[in-house]
C-alpha cells in the first residue's frame, strides 16, 4: 500500500517536465527576491538604527575612552555600508516569506499527508534562524568582542564601520544558517536520504565538521570562541537526529 502510494506520488511529480520545474523555480525565485526587497526597503528606512544596534555588543565592552564614532576610510564607504546592512536585515525581516517560497518549490515532491507540515516548517525554520541569529549577536559576538579587545590590550583602536559589519554579519548570519540544520535534516528525512541510523553513525564526522565551521564562523581563532559557538551545533545536529527518528523512519514503514 505503501508502495503504491509513493508510486502514485512519483508519477504526479514526473508529470512537469524539466523545463516546467525551471519555470516553477524562476517563479519561486522572483517572489522570494520582490520579498528580499521589500525587506530591504523597511530595513533602510531604520539603517541607522540598525547599526548602532549591530554596535552595541561593541559599545558595552570596549573601554568608555574609545566609545567614539567609527571611522571610514572613503566618503563612501556610509553609505555603501548601510546598503549592505539594509540587506542583510531584510534577509531576516523576509525570511518567512523565502522560507514560504522554498515550502511551495518542494512540496511537490512530499507526499500529500506530508504537505500538512507546511505552517510547522515555516514556524519552525524562521524561529530557528532568528534563533540563530540572536545567538550569534548576544553570545557568538560578545565572546569575539572580548576576546579580539583583550588581545589589543594597551592600543588605542581605530574601527571602520566596514571592518566591524563584516564581522558581525559573519557571526550573526552565519549562525542563523547554522541553526536550520534540523530543518535541512528533517527534508532530508522525508525524502528517504537520510535516516537516524545514518546520522548516529556520522556523528564522529559530524563532529569534526561542525568544530570546522566553528572555525570559520570566529576568525578569532582561539578554542574558547569556537567551543561556544560549535556546542549549539552539536546540539542542533543531535536534534536532527531525533527528526529523523520522528519522521524519516515513517518512509521505511
Amino acid at each position: 500500500m505503501v508502495e503504491e502510494k509513493k508510486e502514485k506520488n512519483d508519477r504526479e511529480f514526473k508529470k512537469q517536465t524539466f523545463f516546467e520545474h525551471l519555470a516553477e523555480l524562476r517563479s519561486r525565485l522572483l517572489w522570494s527576491i520582490g520579498y528580499l526587497i521589500l525587506g530591504f526597503i523597511v530595513a533602510y528606512a531604520f539603517h541607522k538604527q540598525i547599526f548602532h544596534l549591530i554596535a552595541l555588543p561593541l559599545l558595552e565592552i570596549a573601554p568608555k575612552q574609545y566609545k567614539s564614532i567609527f571611522a571610514f576610510h572613503h566618503l563612501s564607504e556610509p553609505f555603501f555600508t548601510y546598503l549592505k546592512l539594509s540587506f542583510y536585515a531584510g534577509i531576516f525581516i523576509a525570511s518567512p516569506f523565502i522560507l514560504h517560497q522554498l515550502w511551495l518549490f518542494i512540496s511537490p515532491a512530499l507526499y500529500k499527508e506530508e504537505k500538512r507540515y507546511a505552517i510547522p516548517f515555516i514556524f519552525f525554520a524562521t524561529l530557528l534562524f532568528l534563533a540563530g541569529g540572536a545567538f550569534g549577536y548576544f553570545v557568538g559576538l560578545k565572546y569575539m568582542i572580548s576576546f579580539f579587545l583583550s588581545e589589543a590590550e594597551g592600543l588605542v583602536p581605530v574601527l571602520t564601520m566596514e571592518g566591524y559589519f563584516s564581522l558581525a554579519t559573519t557571526v550573526i548570519l552565519g549562525m542563523g544558517i547554522v541553526f536550520e540544520t534540523p530543518i535541512l535534516i528533517f527534508f532530508l528525512s522525508i525524502m528517504g536520504v537520510v535516516d537516524y541510523k545514518f546520522l548516529i553513525s556520522k556523528f564522529k564526522y559530524a563532529i569534526f565538521f561542525i568544530f570546522l565551521i566553528a572555525a570559520i564562523i570566529t576568525p578569532s581563532g582561539d578554542p574558547i570562541t569556537q567551543t561556544v559557538f560549535a556546542v549549539p551545533m552539536l546540539l542542533l545536529y543531535i536534534l536532527g537526529i531525533l527528526v529523523a527518528y520522528l519522521f524519516g523512519s515513517k518512509k521505511s514503514e
